[in-house]
């Protein structure tokens, strides 16, 4: 495609009265802000960008990662534009190399903004026009997979819905300005418009089920009002059929229509099976089209009830339910509401579907590695690791013993930065190399953190992480040595018997931030009796209580609970600091001697 291509494509005149329309610019919207953010999340690159192009420039009114000055600025000319190639061919761009691909090798974007894989999906009005590009950056050759892409696809297809949402709620408040006096249906469709816009926007946040339905609770409040919110689900891995309120039903009421819907006489299953709108306007439309409901509805206090479809790739996947305790007739324009509701909920629940998964994946990874110590004659110990009450918190902490010999204990703590799926890669990758070298290499800890820093470095960094690596050595004359390397790790706590406990000083930078670090080693002898705590930040931070605070509790803690037995001591410590759930991830080891 020539210049003269591009040019033409973006100056066609379609396009531009729809940008125009938008009334976007080159200034943060929270709307496409929370795009770019769920694009860096799901994809895992390190920029995300929702980008409009004019003829003249493109911009960014959802960005995310964009180094300085351009996430300040949030535009750049055409000649850092991959996304005009989107919006000239109306098709993805991929792109594994900017360097070596003849499209765009020329861009100054790649120097600039370091641009060099880059996945762009089309972001059109209801026109069919493409505004811009939904796109993934990476500062790295990327081989983009197909897991990614179809990710990218869906989250394209959501934004470009609320961008036609924009377009339409602005026709909306011209026609509401000009005519509200003599049309007051202009109120209700103004309602709808913004009920769609803030469903687009808020369904697009939510990372499981449980959010969906209570999104969905609070967005159909004051439009739509039903006394009943509920989804229905099709299984068809096992034949099944689930369903989901929004409020718990009396138990055997719930089980009644529990069974209407497994029957496939329900409204949402019957909306499912046909993939059509079901309409049940009263009472006598509930019993003259689904007379075996009417019953159970009417001891729930329902009068009427509609249910639409929820769409899928190979049709319904299950179905959205309102029901009323009084008759109630949707319009047309509230059936398309209703249907078009249906779709950003089928969205945000395939959504929270890949989110299930990331989790479970991570989880399962992050368990695996966070095996029980060994048993060590003369030592007791107690692990613990809890994850933050956030759903989509998976993070690097972890804790690892290891018995290098008959007198020799290695005692591991550490966490990678970040809450995500990469962050426990990093650490499994962390902990598989530290082992290694604990067991291979008898030198001093310090020694062995520069090792694993220079090997991590080589082999392209897996994120900073914070480390304690120590050593337990049988005294000669009784108890243990301790000897230990901090690399940014919050402090070990010594809890002496029969004193307070103490805050064991010395640390160094943490890894993966300085080349050439220089780290120390520190020596403490722990008597019989006395109980060693390495912990996570998690256990102790919180966003509205200073760090100090959370030291000196978990100080005060571990004092007063010096007698009770290890394992009950490590509950107690893990129970969260400052509120009643925890903030983030937490992961304890407690040695007494």
């Amino acid at each position: 495609m020539t210049t003269d291509d591009v040019d033409a494509a973006l100056r066609a005149t379609g396009r531009l009265d729809a940008l125009g329309r938008i009334g976007l610019d080159a200034a943060a919207d929270p709307t496409f802000d929370r795009f770019a953010q769920m694009v860096r999340h799901v994809i895992g690159a390190p920029v995300a960008l929702v980008t409009l192009v004019d003829p003249e420039r493109q911009f960014f009114p959802g960005a995310c990662g964009l180094g300085d000055p351009w996430q300040q600025l949030r535009q750049t000319p055409l000649s850092h534009s991959f996304c005009q190639h989107v919006v000239a061919t109306a098709e993805p761009l991929i792109i594994t190399d900017a360097r070596t691909d003849p499209r765009v090798a020329g861009n100054l974007a790649i120097d600039d903004l370091g641009v060099i894989g880059y996945a762009g999906m089309p972001l059109t009005d209801a026109d069919g026009n493409v505004l811009g590009s939904l796109c993934a950056i990476d500062t790295e050759p990327r081989e983009w997979t197909s897991e990614e892409l179809g990710l990218l696809s869906d989250l394209a297809a959501a934004c470009s819905d609320s961008l036609r949402l924009r377009i339409a709620t602005r026709r909306a408040e011209t026609a509401e300005r000009i005519a509200v006096a003599a049309h007051s249906r202009a109120g209700a469709a103004y309602d709808r418009s913004q009920l769609l816009l803030r469903a687009s926007a808020a369904l697009a946040d939510t990372t499981s089920f449980d959010d969906v339905l209570a999104t969905l609770r609070h967005l159909a409040i004051g439009t739509l009002d039903p006394a009943h919110v509920g989804v229905f689900l099709l299984e068809p891995a096992n034949d099944q059929a689930t369903s989901y309120a929004d409020e718990e039903l009396p138990a055997d009421l719930a089980d009644r229509w529990a069974d209407h819907h497994r029957a496939g006489r329900s409204p949402a299953a019957v909306a499912a099976g046909t993939g059509a709108l079901v309409l049940l306007s009263d009472p006598a439309a509930v019993s003259a089209a689904a007379p075996e409901v009417a019953e159970t509805m009417a001891a729930l206090g329902w009068q009427s009830a509609a249910s639409a479809p929820l769409p899928g790739p190979g049709g319904a996947i299950g179905a959205l339910t309102f029901a009323w305790k009084q008759p109630h007739a949707l319009d047309t324009a509230e059936q398309a509401l209703l249907a078009a509701l249906a779709g950003h909920v089928a969205r945000a629940i395939d959504r929270a579907h890949v989110f299930d998964d990331r989790r479970a994946a991570a989880e399962t990874l992050q368990k695996a590695l966070l095996t029980s110590p060994p048993a060590v004659d003369g030592l007791r110990l107690a692990t613990r690791y809890e994850a933050a009450h956030h759903a989509d918190y998976v993070g690097g902490d972890w804790y690892d013993v290891i018995a290098v010999d008959r007198t020799r204990l290695a005692l591991v703590i550490g966490d990678v930065t970040g809450h995500s799926v990469e962050a426990a890669a990093g650490m499994s990758q962390y902990r598989s190399l530290l082992r290694g070298l604990v067991i291979d290499r008898h030198e001093p800890p310090s020694a062995l953190l520069r090792r694993l820093e220079r090997t991590t470095r080589a082999l392209g960094g897996l994120g900073m992480a914070t480390v304690i690596l120590a050593y337990l050595d049988e005294a000669p004359s009784g108890g243990y040595t301790l000897t230990w390397s901090n690399a940014g790790h919050p402090p070990p706590i010594l809890l002496h018997p029969g004193s307070e406990a103490e805050t064991l000083p010395g640390r160094d930078p943490l890894l993966g931030a300085l080349r050439k670090v220089s780290r120390t080693n520190h020596t403490r002898v722990l008597p019989a009796g006395a109980r060693l705590l390495l912990h996570t930040d998690g256990l102790i931070e919180t966003r509205t209580r200073p760090l100090d605070e959370g030291f000196a509790e978990l100080r005060r803690r571990l004092t007063a609970h010096r007698h009770a037995d290890l394992e009950e001591l490590a509950d107690r410590l893990l129970e969260p600091v400052g509120g009643p759930v925890r903030e983030d991830d937490a992961a304890i080891l407690i040695v007494a001697t």
